[in-house]
């Protein structure tokens, strides 16, 4: 039975070969170091079984997405080793969806916020209602997007990506999303959002599991280090997020929640 308090990771693949890999945590669908192993767990099991032909990745509930990371779990953290290895949970997340041999489509439903936005750009193709809007608001909180920065600037371009960062407290439209290329597709409602999904990964599951896998390998070249790559840039997270600006905007911010 999964425990709602404490958030969720839930697998399972149909008839057609679709996986539909969904998380849930009940702080807007944050994601605390146990989601994302067991999100990563998700993402590298169904990529090694030969019964799934394409993974649908989405987040349940009817509004945010993805807050990124757990802010509760992030004042917790006492030294540089902990704080790197929290920030390695995102870069796990990214790099399974990197390494799969299944393309992966996202179902982003509502709005998405710092790790929240880079997990949407590590799927191969992604579709969002109207209501999916964006923001990195890291340096706000005295870090950067350090570790989801490669995936996301991959997508939207170094430009786009300045924007969002910079903006740390701005969101932007999900059309502006699509434009800059992370959503492929915008839909007006969560309705019209699941009836483009169920059409589209019943096409991609009737295909050539090879040319898929091929597609993927595409779709990722040039990525290849991105293993050392995160792993460092989740070690310079790692440290930030223990100074004193950080903790104290931190404790500030949840602090306003309660």
């Amino acid at each position: 039975m999964s425990d709602t308090a404490n958030g969720y990771v839930q697998s399972s693949t149909d008839s057609q070969g679709v996986t539909t890999i969904i998380f849930f945590h009940p702080a807007q669908n944050s994601l605390p170091a146990n989601l994302l192993r067991q999100l990563t767990n998700a993402i590298q099991t169904a990529g090694d079984d030969n019964a799934t032909r394409v993974i649908l990745l989405k987040s349940a509930g009817d509004r945010t997405f993805c807050a990124g990371a757990s802010f509760d779990e992030l004042l917790q953290l006492k030294d540089k080793q902990s704080g790197a290895e929290f920030f390695s949970g995102f870069a796990n997340v990214i790099n399974a969806c990197r390494k799969s041999g299944k393309i992966i489509i996202a179902r982003v439903q509502g709005k998405a916020v710092g790790g929240g936005v880079g997990l949407a750009a590590a799927a191969d193709y992604c579709l969002a209602t109207e209501a999916a809007a964006i923001k990195l608001s890291e340096l706000a909180i005295g870090i950067g997007p350090f570790v989801i920065s490669p995936v996301v600037i991959r997508k939207v371009g170094l430009p786009a990506f300045s924007q969002l960062t910079i903006r740390a407290t701005d969101f932007q439209s999900a059309l502006w999303a699509q434009q800059k290329g992370l959503y492929n597709e915008v839909y007006p409602d969560i309705s019209a959002l699941d009836e483009a999904i169920d059409a589209l990964v019943q096409k991609l599951a009737s295909y050539h599991p090879g040319a898929l896998e091929g597609l993927k390998q595409i779709m990722w070249e040039g990525t290849e280090d991105w293993d050392d790559l995160l792993a460092k840039r989740a070690a310079i997270s790692g440290e930030l997020v223990l100074s004193d600006f950080t903790q104290k905007a931190l404790g500030g911010f949840l602090g306003g929640k309660r």
